[in-house]
């Protein structure tokens, strides 16, 4: 194995602003905030991608990117040698660069940005190291395992001005940029609560339980294992389980992250003052580190409330449900005059009926928000970001999840996951990014990197 302590020097490319930019259907524009000067790629140019990572998510990645015209694919690579000839016969026509070592990919001249759907805990060193590089990135939610990890990943794309995409898609779906647009609050009122959830009955085996073992001959371990600590293969952490272990990720990011994101851009919150968090593996008999049940709540500055439930060990759903027992929505806003409740195809608004001591006239109507067809252009929105992602490259506009936003939302399940962890309420101090009322709990905004990779700017 090469030496793990590469620093990729950087290269140069070309770019030549378009007078449009491509998209694909619905007409979503990207932000408009600048970020940097541009380098130049000519008008007619694809724009060259490399992945990283190409099982699950990334090949669900790949088919939306391939639906753009602007793009073709220079690279694929994997850790498991096996799932990279894959998605190289699935996906690539025999031009394509493959290779095992991601690293190799950074040293190429014929690559314009890298796609990122690498284990968790390898977002903040690829991310930074193809800033370093002079590569834009779409990288997958969630972005960081760590809060100091995830401003690291900030500071990389504003220091060597790179459009920095990250995959918490809904930002790119067309109705809920139209609820942004509208104004929740000027539909329910004002929002004092916002719930949201992640349950699955994995009672009572969960994911198993499994001995260390040597590792598939097609599979590079320590390639795999990166930055964390040394140990053996188990069968039940990779490829997908490893959101099961705390080293590499936890449930409260993995699933909590988009709607966390939706209810600060819905509320335009910034970030909590204040987060408790309760729970513990109460009933799955598995190797999971992370919790079967945990409830956490947030508490911002503006009076509002927040929480999360991640229930494994019962699925039923806990907020209102349809006439097929099925949850209204991903995330319910309690508002003084109704409740609106959000999911992929619409936003449904219920009504408030006057309580105790209240005058009896009716706050609000029922009422339906959705576009035309959205349920078909929801299926299309990670195809949609995707191709936010190509248009901020040549127009270096600052893309729908830009990097400090998926940052914000991210620290959340930090947040969350350290408040369990110690369990402490903790106060938050979002401008400096400290915990006020511990200091033992900073310790854990950041999580430690072994030798010899480093996290540097």
């Amino acid at each position: 194995m090469s030496d793990r302590n590469f620093s990729p020097k950087p290269n140069r490319r070309t770019f030549l602003q378009r007078g449009a930019a491509t998209s694909l259907a619905f007409g979503l524009a990207a932000l408009q905030t600048p970020t940097s000067k541009a380098e130049i790629l000519g008008a007619n140019d694809k724009i060259r991608l490399a992945f990283l990572g190409v099982a699950n998510r990334g090949s669900q990645l790949l088919q939306a990117f391939k639906k753009s015209s602007d793009m073709k694919i220079a690279a694929l690579c994997d850790v498991d040698s096996k799932t990279l000839a894959n998605a190289a016969e699935k996906f690539g026509d025999g031009s394509q660069a493959l290779e095992t070592d991601f690293r190799k990919i950074y040293e190429r001249s014929d690559v314009d940005a890298v796609v990122l759907a690498t284990p968790d805990h390898w977002h903040a060193y690829q991310t930074v190291e193809a800033c370093k590089a002079g590569f834009d990135v779409y990288c997958e939610k969630p972005l960081a395992t760590s809060v100091v990890e995830g401003r690291t990943m900030v500071e990389a794309a504003r220091k060597y001005k790179r459009v920095v995409q990250v995959g918490i898609h809904r930002r790119s779906s067309p109705l809920y940029r139209k609820v942004a647009e509208i104004g929740l609050e000027n539909k329910i009122g004002r929002t004092t609560v916002a719930r949201t959830c992640h349950c699955s009955n994995m009672y009572p085996n969960g994911m198993g339980k499994a001995k260390p073992t040597a590792p598939p001959e097609n599979l590079d371990w320590e390639l795999w294992i990166g930055p964390r600590a040394e140990r053996a293969y188990q069968e039940n952490i990779t490829p997908y389980k490893f959101r099961w272990w705390d080293e590499y990720c936890s449930q409260v990011a993995n699933q909590g992250v988009h709607f966390f994101d939706m209810i600060r851009w819905f509320l335009n919150e910034k970030a909590p003052a204040s987060i408790c968090a309760m729970g513990g593996k109460f009933v799955v008999d598995d190797d999971r580190t992370i919790p079967d049940t945990m409830a956490v709540c947030f508490e911002f500055a503006s009076g509002r409330l927040a929480t999360f439930n991640h229930f494994e060990g019962n699925g039923n759903p806990i907020m209102a449900t349809d006439e097929n027992f099925r949850a209204l929505g991903y995330v319910e806003f309690r508002g003084t005059q109704s409740t609106g409740y959000i999911y992929d195809n619409r936003l449904l608004i219920k009504p408030e009926k006057p309580g105790q001591f209240q005058t009896k006239e009716p706050r609000a109507a029922e009422e339906t928000i959705a576009i035309e067809g959205a349920a078909q252009m929801n299926l299309d929105a990670t195809a949609l970001h995707a191709q936010n992602f190509l248009d901020c490259m040549r127009s270096r506009k600052t893309p729908n999840t830009d990097v400090e936003e998926a940052h914000l939302s991210t620290t959340m399940s930090h947040l969350a996951n350290i408040s369990l962890k110690t369990r402490l309420r903790l106060e938050w101090d979002a401008e400096n990014e400290r915990i006020t009322n511990d200091e033992a709990a900073n310790e854990l905004l950041g999580v430690p990197y072994r030798e010899p990779w480093k996290l540097t700017l």
